[in-house]
């Protein structure tokens, strides 16, 4: 029985892995992705996520408590300034892991850890969705509902015929283009 084994050793006596999660940890909040093997990543994420909870009070002492655990000012300073304010609204789940495949070398599980708010990719095709979707209904309308939508929206748009558009163009003053002598 796995009773009171929660903790991922990671293979490391107690200081190694200390050093080896706040150093990963620091390298995290600085550079907004790393990547690492899949162990490694998820006990990096129940490491890092007490602590961008705890930066959202930006205290003295919340600030100490921090820096305990990560022992690097300017990642510290990093949390606080940038990536707190980011985070405020969002009730947990800060980071992301996704698995990337295998290391040539030893074929370990390699994954992709990130901050959930910092994925500029994500987050444009995210809010580029939620634009583009339309209101549908599951249940099918009457065809006189859906030809009385339609009439109006193609006469609300009018279209100039392309002889009207070249007559616009005909009445635009033309340049004189300067004679090279």
């Amino acid at each position: 029985m796995r009773h009171n084994k929660a903790i991922n050793h990671l293979g490391r006596k107690s200081g190694h892995r200390k050093a080896l999660l706040a150093n990963m940890a620091s390298s995290l909040i600085l550079k907004k992705r790393i990547t690492t093997t899949v162990a490694k990543a998820k006990a990096l994420k129940s490491y890092v996520e007490p602590l961008i909870t705890k930066s959202k009070e930006d205290t003295t002492h919340s600030r100490r408590v921090v820096f305990s655990y990560l022992k690097d000012k300017y990642a510290v300073t990093e949390l606080f300034r940038v990536i707190s304010p980011k985070i405020a609204s969002r009730p947990g789940g800060y980071t992301r892991v996704l698995h990337t495949g295998f290391r040539k070398g030893d074929a370990a599980e390699m994954a992709l850890i990130e901050l959930v708010d910092f994925n500029e990719a994500a987050l444009a095709s995210t809010t580029k969705k939620a634009t583009e979707a339309k209101k549908t209904t599951r249940r099918s309308r009457s065809k006189k509902a859906e030809s009385k939508t339609e009439a109006p929206a193609v006469e609300a748009s009018p279209v100039e015929t392309p002889a009207e558009q070249t007559a616009e163009n005909n009445d635009a003053p033309e340049m004189e283009t300067p004679k090279s002598e």
